[in-house]
């Protein structure tokens, strides 16, 4: 991975943190009509996946708890979440600590062969990529849900 795109990834992170300083914590579960997700699965699932394609969660890291792939993987939704989920700053502070575990990886890390090709790339540096594509794509669902979600609840007060 170059230093570029460790530095996009940074830039997508610090602004996803500072677009969760601007949300009212009343509204993360709020599901809006037509969307599967809430807020707060938008935040966990874009940790959960940046986990999984840089760290290799859960088979390799354990720097999450075991369940984030049930409660934010793919295909899961808070619908299906059959137990406690953790809370907002909880997720805040796993995200910092997964940015700095990003910014401590080796250059040579991200050359590391993947045993099959994902999502068309070969390597940990193209699965970087996407991880950055990923948070940067689900950061915008994010505050449009976020703006959407404030509207409603002014509109209703």
């Amino acid at each position: 991975m170059s230093q570029t795109l460790v530095e996009q990834f940074a830039f997508n992170r610090n602004m996803l943190l500072m677009e969760m300083d601007k949300l009212d914590e009343s509204l993360i579960d709020v599901q809006l009509e037509g969307l599967n997700n809430t807020i707060r699965w938008q935040i966990g699932h874009i940790l959960t996946v940046a986990e999984q394609f840089l760290f290799g969660f859960p088979n390799q890291s354990a720097h999450l708890p075991e369940n984030y792939v049930s409660l934010f993987g793919n295909g899961t939704k808070p619908a299906d979440w059959p137990e406690e989920v953790p809370s907002l700053a909880e997720l805040k502070d796993q995200l910092k600590d997964q940015l700095r575990r990003v910014m401590d990886l080796q250059p040579d890390y991200f050359a590391t062969k993947l045993e099959k090709p994902f999502l068309g790339q070969e390597t940990i540096g193209g699965l970087a990529k996407v991880a950055v594509f990923h948070e940067a794509n689900h950061s915008g669902q994010l505050h449009t849900m976020r703006l959407i979600a404030g509207s409603k609840a002014q509109a209703l007060s």
